[in-house]
């Protein structure tokens, strides 16, 4: 997932994707009495690579399975932005709701009003802490990605040296997994320390302030895991300044074009993708097995691969989209 600031409320809704026409049947009637042929994706946030290619998979998926799918997302990721949001996708009362929920619990009473009117929900990427809502929960296992960053930080620093991990807002589910998956891998490796966590509130600027006082206090910093791309991008700025770009390795997460560049550029040295257009497809799997009154799995999770120079080359179906 990727985030951005705040911005006011009533410019929340961007629609990134108009319904998908398909030519498969008639209509069913939900619970709460719309077209149960209908689905909405309601990403984290508008216009982010991540959810464009998970926008692509379940647009695919939702075409081939004979549904209409509509993309609706705020402008920043904030539950104040998405709630808004929600509220006029009940009003429209499609069969199943594909959510990222921008925060695990602010986001709770918003999407539980749509369970109540009879539509599915269904969460891609993040997740509620409330496991009483949706039907299945499809996700990156996100501890297992931030053990995947500390090994692969490990392999770069010669396994030894400080490191420090900088998230994005504390409450974003995914972001937190990742940083805790982090901090537990750590632990087996003795020659590093961990200097904790700070965050950034998904700012750039304030990350690169993070990384100038942590190398004032740690000199010998040796490692940064930046859970998402502001914190990554702020790391790499923070170093470049101190001119320590390429001396302190840094492990981003995600694989966005601007990513893929800065890993070819060595402005980062490895990423940690995700498979974001499998979860918008096995989103609509199991959207659509709820309408049709199939078994739903409650939790899937989907693949990652560390991706550095060296292998890259031959990863590219994990590098993100800009357009589907």
């Amino acid at each position: 997932m990727r985030t951005v600031g705040r911005a006011a409320i009533s410019a929340a809704v961007v629609v990134t994707a108009a319904a998908l026409a398909t030519g498969c049947g008639g209509s069913v009637t939900n619970s709460g009495g719309g077209d149960a042929k209908k689905l909405v994706l309601i990403p984290g946030v508008a216009n982010e690579p991540f959810y464009i290619s998970m926008q692509c998979g379940a647009q695919n998926e939702a075409r081939a399975l004979g549904y209409t799918l509509d993309t609706q997302a705020p402008t920043q990721f904030d539950a104040s932005l998405q709630t808004p949001i929600v509220t006029g996708v009940i009003a429209n009362k499609p069969g199943a709701i594909l959510i990222a929920p921008t925060h695990a619990q602010a986001m709770a009473s918003p999407i539980k009003q749509a369970k109540d009117a009879g539509i599915k929900v269904i969460e891609v990427d993040t997740a509620l802490d409330d496991t009483s809502i949706a039907l299945s929960s499809i996700a990156s296992d996100n501890v297992k990605g931030g053990q995947l960053a500390a090994q692969t930080l490990a392999t770069l620093v010669g396994d030894k040296g400080s490191v420090l991990v900088i998230n994005t807002k504390a409450g974003t589910s995914t972001t937190d997994q990742r940083a805790q998956g982090f901090e537990s891998e750590l632990k087996s490796h003795a020659g590093m320390t961990s200097l904790g966590v700070q965050y950034n509130n998904n700012e750039a600027a304030t990350a690169a302030s993070i990384v100038t006082a942590t190398l004032a206090a740690h000199p010998d910093l040796a490692g940064i895991f930046a859970t998402n791309l502001s914190s990554a991008e702020g790391a790499a700025t923070g170093l470049r300044n101190a001119g320590k770009l390429g001396q302190v390795k840094v492990v981003g997460f995600d694989a966005s074009p601007k990513q893929v560049q800065d890993l070819k550029d060595g402005t980062v040295q490895a990423l940690i993708a995700q498979n974001p257009s499998d979860i918008g497809k096995q989103g609509v799997d199991q959207a659509a097995a709820a309408l049709e009154g199939k078994p739903v799995t409650r939790n899937i999770q989907t693949t990652m691969i560390a991706l550095t120079q060296a292998t890259m080359a031959t990863n590219d179906q994990y590098f993100y989209k800009s357009k589907c």
